[in-house]
């Protein structure tokens, strides 16, 4: 009983360990918050303008934002992975929209800089890593 008790509590101290590891800010990417502003047709929301840079070989991982990200791609390209979408390319002039459970991978040999208009609930964090579970 008493060694049955040890291990489901090692492993309850594992998941989360895996839960900081996961939800780490990811190195290569770096997020500069340009502008802040209030929606002015709502009191939930509000606007923001970052600048992406992404180094060659980044990885985001899984993530999504409480609301939508459009980004306009300045220089470089990357990878976007959407949950139930098909891979997408983007490369310097191109245009997108993140909505839900997405990931960015940026190529060994290029680096990449976006930017990012958001659309966010206020008070929660501009991007959420998703656990794996």
């Amino acid at each position: 009983m008493f060694r049955r008790w040890m291990l489901a509590l090692c492993f309850v101290a594992i998941g989360a360990s895996l839960d900081r590891l996961v939800l780490a800010q990811p190195t290569g990417i770096t997020r500069t918050v340009l502008l802040t502003t209030d929606d002015p047709g709502s009191k939930t929301f509000e606007a923001v303008v970052a600048l992406a840079e992404l180094q060659p070989g980044a990885v985001s991982g899984r993530h999504r934002h409480p609301g939508i990200e459009i980004g306009y791609v300045l220089e470089g390209s990357a990878r976007l992975e959407h949950e139930g979408r098909p891979v997408k390319e983007v490369k310097t002039g191109d245009v997108f929209r993140n909505d839900g459970v997405h990931g960015v991978t940026v190529p060994a040999g290029a680096g990449a800089k976006i930017l990012a208009f958001y659309l966010v609930e206020k008070g929660k964090p501009l991007s959420e890593a998703v656990i794996l579970r």
